[in-house]
């Protein structure tokens, strides 16, 4: 594969980064990285299926524990989800331990944290705020879509991860997980929280 091919990819926003996942769809079987350079068309059949692995919208339905990425209504993946320790009912307030519910964005992404990647969701919106200020109390905030925590820290949540609610209110998912949810989603998708 030619870098020029990677750099238009980049440019186009079509690939974050030359990662293993983003390059298996560059080739079709056979193909090896000292092929010569696609041609124009293959380079347009990579650039729509990389498009379509791209979801316009991801869905958390709580009270199955599932986190769905959906492109055009209908679900691409779907993966298994730890809420935070008190999940039932819409967040409030700072340590209430809930995840919140309603439509926010993902609107940044860190790679070094306590936690492998995360990407975090709009909350507090203006109607969280408002609610919590009508109690006088902090709606809390830092609310991510995570991986599990890195080795040698919260050891204490280690054995907790697997089957349990744990997260302070966030959505938890396997490493593997993040990695293609990181791929699969941009700044501005959409993420809807249900109960």
């Amino acid at each position: 594969m030619s870098a020029r091919l990677v750099f238009i990819l980049l440019c186009c926003g079509l690939v974050a980064s030359p990662s293993a996942g983003a390059m298996s769809l560059l080739f079709k079987r056979g193909e090896t990285s000292t092929a010569a350079e696609p041609s124009a068309e293959r380079a347009a059949e990579i650039a729509a299926e990389y498009r379509r692995l791209v979801a316009d919208l991801v869905v958390v339905e709580k009270s199955e524990r599932r986190l769905y990425l959906v492109k055009d209504e209908r679900p691409l993946r779907s993966y298994p989800i730890s809420l935070g320790f008190a999940p039932k009912g819409p967040k409030e307030r700072e340590g209430d331990g809930r995840t919140p519910e309603g439509r926010y964005v993902l609107d940044w992404r860190r790679t070094q944290s306590q936690f492998y990647k995360a990407i975090h969701i709009s909350y507090p919106s203006a109607r969280d705020r408002s609610h919590a200020a009508s109690m006088g109390v902090d709606p809390g905030g830092l609310i991510m879509i995570h991986g599990q925590p890195r080795p040698n820290e919260h050891a204490e949540l280690q054995a907790l991860v697997r089957n349990e609610d744990w997260t302070q209110g966030c959505i938890a998912v396997s490493n593997q997980a993040i990695d293609e949810i990181w791929e699969a989603t941009r700044n501005g998708t959409p993420i809807e929280i249900r109960p």
